[in-house]
């Protein structure tokens, strides 16, 4: 499977209206026509079956707290696959691209919001810690909630140790 990456400040027109349009088919959310949720993300991960986008994947690179440890933390985001090409392994090798990026940054963990199987066979595992973050609704800055997580996961890198027990500060908005 040939995974393209694209910086999101060089992002194609074309490719961005491409990832809309799966968005648009993949969540009963509405995204406004728009390539992202709430923000602008750092990179995309995408998959071509032919010319239709058959994946993506979104990740950022962000700063976070677990306790009294700043660590850095790849984001994922938006993974989505087209109905009609699930089943293929395209969103196991998007996380997996995913991953390799997190290691190639020297990352010191992986992190999403989500409950799909693959992600706990990618090596992710739910964790229970309170969070504090940036709420958003409609691209704007609502507050600053601290409340138990809610579809967590976490895939420590490297030799880093997820404390579950820790509260977790994610220095901005869900990704």
């Amino acid at each position: 499977m040939n995974i393209n990456r694209h910086e999101e400040l060089r992002l194609p027109a074309h490719v961005e209206a491409d990832i809309a349009g799966l968005l648009a088919a993949c969540f009963p959310t509405d995204f406004g026509g728009r390539s992202y949720f709430q923000n602008r993300h750092h990179a995309r991960f995408c998959l071509y079956a032919g010319d239709r986008l058959a994946g993506h994947l979104a990740v950022l690179y962000r700063a976070m707290r677990l306790g009294e440890r700043r660590f850095d933390a790849i984001g994922l985001a938006e993974v989505a696959v087209h109905p009609d090409c699930r089943r293929r392994g395209i969103a196991a090798a998007l996380v997996q691209a995913a991953l390799t990026e997190a290691r190639d940054a020297r990352a010191h963990a992986a992190v999403l919001f989500g409950t799909a199987p693959l992600y706990a066979r990618a090596g992710f595992r739910t964790v229970p810690n309170v969070t504090t973050l940036v709420n958003m609704h409609a691209a704007q800055t609502q507050s600053v909630v601290t409340e138990p997580a809610t579809h967590l996961m976490a895939h420590p890198l490297g030799d880093f140790v997820w404390d579950d027990t820790a509260p977790l500060d994610l220095g901005g908005f869900k990704f």
